[in-house]
């Protein structure tokens, strides 16, 4: 039996949802689509990595243009969706550049970010079907 036009549309717009609520909340994607077990460690994991990073004094960057290496890393960290608006907000992740562990920080808010946009495609598959 092929699927409507109707049926498509209604299909993308709920993995359209999906990966948004997968961005917004690292693991959300794959625990409204049943899979319990990766979603919570993606959920642990990640997010203990983005606490990790402001823990150790990294920096969320802003997007400077003229700085495009600044600009990206701002990139990567939003990627870890709604905690790097609310750490913003709340004003961490102002970094501290002599700090020993500056530069260790700002790795582990950057792959926190990148990591949760990985997560995104996965959900993205398996809400497709491909999984």
């Amino acid at each position: 039996m092929r699927a409507t036009t109707a049926d498509r549309e209604q299909s993308a717009t709920y993995t359209y949802l999906i990966c948004l609520a997968a961005w917004a909340i690292p693991g959300a994607g794959h625990l409204l689509l049943g899979r319990l077990q990766k979603g919570l460690t993606f959920l642990v994991a990640l997010v203990l990595m983005f606490l990790m990073g402001l823990w150790l004094e990294g920096r969320l960057f802003p997007i400077e243009v003229r700085q495009p290496l600044v600009a990206l890393a701002a990139l990567a960290e939003m990627g870890g969706g709604v905690a790097f608006f609310v750490a913003r907000q709340a004003g961490a992740g102002g970094g501290r550049v002599v700090a020993l562990t500056y530069e260790y920080g700002n790795a582990f808010l950057i792959v926190a970010g990148l990591m949760n946009m990985l997560v995104v495609l996965d959900a993205f598959d398996i809400a497709q079907g491909r999984k």
